[in-house]
């Protein structure tokens, strides 16, 4: 557990860390980055990762909630069923589809053009 005083400065494990602005570690010395190494920076971050996953799940949980209390809830989820399905296709069509052959294009570039000549011609 780290040891903090009223100026919010913190000793972790023997690495003086001092707080500043709007969050803990901010204003961390390069001296003290260098003694923090690969362990330190592994730990804040998996401690910020954390934090944001938490805060995510948070939100999205409120959202959720909001979500579920909805008279129109059935209406939504099929609103949100069809974009989804939308979406879908979008993808499909994009990835999915094969691109057209090379010389059946040029083939059918040739024979407009032959029969225009004819046509021109005759």
């Amino acid at each position: 557990m780290p040891r903090c005083s009223e100026t919010r400065a913190c000793d972790l494990r023997g690495l003086k860390v001092q707080a500043g602005g709007d969050g803990w570690g901010e204003d961390m010395t390069q001296e003290a980055e260098r003694h923090a190494g690969a362990d330190g920076r592994a730990l804040l971050l998996a401690a910020g990762l954390a934090d944001l996953a938490v805060s995510t799940a948070g939100s999205a949980l409120g959202t959720v909630r909001g979500l579920l209390r909805r008279s129109d809830a059935a209406e939504l989820a099929a609103d949100a069923e069809r974009e989804l399905l939308a979406r879908g296709r979008l993808v499909r069509d994009r990835y999915a589809a094969l691109p057209p052959a090379h010389l059946e294009i040029l083939a059918q570039q040739a024979l407009a053009q032959k029969s225009a000549d004819d046509a021109r011609d005759a």
